[in-house]
């Protein structure tokens, strides 16, 4: 049995009938390297002998009697492998637009809490003989860190290697109602002492913040409810769209090293020019900068002295689309940066864990369904206008049972307020976009998703314009 972590836990609080606190990914392979062919029959009895590797894979969640403290986890002990792996083809041709329509679908229903938090649907009958799978996974179970970590245990780095023999394993031990409401107790009860120290953190946090803005020559961290509204920025319903882009990592690289930046400004740049070709096909582009909330792993070195499955923090950064040329928004954006890291390291990586372990579940439940239900994200100022997530990646080949991994696309959640949605991550030579959004909200995901490519261009022209 293990508790979940106040962060973890949020995520749950958090999820209404039309906000999924789910993450998903759409991956691709090419089944050609399966030595004896490809089947599903294989795939199911590879991910079988790997469960005892994948602990989240075999654990669901437990609440606490009078929700009197974060739920927990327990290995459950009606695990059934058939229930969360899916088989599933598409229509002819196979494209990768209907691909995107599956997994747009998959994302739009939330999971079943009385079960392990995930399911991989393996999909057929993509155009070029693809094989494809698409999984979700509750945020409570994973961040892009973690999930990154996963595909260790699900993942090899050859065709055909050594073969795992599964391990017997027998379900933990069910608590009973009034073990896990003394469990709560005998937490709750470590709470003042934890607030004793938290709120030192807090002002000593505060006090650094302000000195870290009043001496910094260059911007700082954009600020929360000053964004324009676009026609991403209202609330949302329970239908999400996908779409999928890929550009090389070596043309990013070049980029970067042209203008002296980061590979992260260059995919905010690049995502930035997009946005402003997206928003002024649709007649929406906005006098101001939009302004995007982008996750920080805090995850340290030493993974025993972590706790929970997610290990993030956030900072706001201008993207700079109320300036047309590409490389002055760049610079803009790499400064802009420099002084959200300083003023977000000033804040302290840990601030949003800490405070997030007072969470009260009913409170906030019943708090985030009156705020999804009410649609008050229409009605108050705009707090940021997306996320756009960079997630670095392997930059060696992957096989999942022998077939070899060609692109992964990651697609993280949306939120009332905040409908769209771009993570980012590298794998071998290529940098896979996974655009989600709610079509309701968004239309027309594609058109951004093909945008992508273009405003790349534009940068790399000039850097090789600059060398």
């Amino acid at each position: 049995m293990e508790r979940l972590s106040g962060l973890d836990a949020s995520f749950l609080y958090f999820e209404t009938p039309s906000m999924h606190m789910h993450v998903c990914a759409t991956i691709m392979f090419d089944p050609s390297s399966v030595k004896g062919g490809y089947s599903f029959e294989h795939v199911k009895e590879m991910l079988r002998s790997r469960l005892h590797l994948v602990p989240p894979f075999r654990r669901r969640l437990m609440s606490v009697p009078f929700n009197l403290h974060h739920p927990v986890w327990i290995e459950d002990p009606d695990f059934d492998l058939d229930y969360h792996l899916r088989h599933i083809g598409l229509p002819p041709p196979g494209t990768r637009e209907q691909l995107g329509e599956l997994a747009g679908d998959i994302a739009s229903r939330p999971l079943d809490r009385n079960r392990p938090l995930w399911e991989m649907w393996i999909v057929e009958g993509l155009e070029n003989g693809d094989v494809a799978t698409i999984a979700k996974m509750h945020h409570c179970t994973v961040d892009g860190v973690s999930g990154s970590n996963l595909m260790v245990h699900l993942f090899d780095l050859e065709p055909e290697p050594e073969r795992t023999e599964p391990e017997e394993w027998k379900p933990e031990h069910k608590p009973s109602d009034l073990e896990l409401v003394g469990y709560a107790m005998t937490s709750r009860a470590r709470r003042p002492l934890n607030l004793a120290k938290v709120i030192p953190q807090t002002v000593r946090s505060v006090v650094n913040l302000v000195q870290t803005r009043r001496n910094s020559e260059g911007p700082g961290m954009a600020t929360p409810l000053t964004a324009p509204r676009t026609i991403f920025n209202h609330a949302i319903t329970a239908r999400r769209s996908v779409a999928y882009t890929s550009v090389s990592l070596d043309d990013i690289k070049t980029i970067k090293k042209a203008f002296g930046t980061t590979v992260n400004d260059v995919v905010l740049t690049v995502a930035a020019g997009a946005l402003r070709t997206y928003l002024e096909q649709h007649d929406e582009i906005p006098d101001k900068s939009l302004i995007a909330t982008v996750p920080v792993s805090v995850r340290g070195d030493d993974e025993k002295e972590s706790t929970g499955s997610n290990q993030v923090s956030a900072l706001f950064t201008t993207l700079a689309t109320d300036i047309v040329d590409p490389v002055a928004r760049l610079m803009v954006i790499h400064e802009a940066n420099k002084g959200a890291k300083e003023e977000h390291k000033a804040i302290g990586a840990d601030m949003l864990q800490n405070w997030a372990e007072f969470a009260a579940p009913t409170t906030f439940s019943l708090a985030a369904r009156a705020y999804s239900g009410l649609k008050l994200a229409d009605r108050h100022p705009v707090i940021h206008n997306l996320v756009i997530s960079n997630v670095p990646g392997p930059p060696m080949p992957l096989y999942f049972a022998g077939a070899q991994l060609t692109a992964l696309f990651p697609l993280g959640p949306i939120f009332d307020g905040a409908a769209l949605n771009i993570t980012v991550l590298s794998y071998m030579d290529d940098v896979d976009w996974g655009f989600i959004a709610n079509p309701d909200t968004v239309p027309g995901l594609w058109d951004l998703a093909d945008a992508v490519p273009e405003a790349l261009a534009q940068l790399k022209k000039a850097a090789e314009a600059k060398a």
